[in-house]
């Protein structure tokens, strides 16, 4: 883990910064935070229920026939 300290001119370099090391990232990394930070909201939100994942509507469209 890098415990750098870095001091921004603003809160804008600060986020630009942010970004840039968020998307530096590997695709399975950003996705396994996303996963944490979802199951946390969730905890928080119901903390009586083990919600473990998202939950969906299944939707069916009907297409004509070419």
């Amino acid at each position: 883990m890098d415990k750098t300290i870095t001091v921004f001119a603003s809160f804008d370099d600060m986020k630009a910064a942010e970004l840039r090391e968020w998307q530096l990232l590997p695709d399975y990394e950003r996705m396994r935070a996303v996963s944490v930070l979802t199951s946390t909201f969730y905890g928080v939100k119901e903390p009586d229920r083990d919600v473990r994942r998202i939950q969906r509507t299944l939707v069916q469209l009907e297409r004509e026939k070419r």
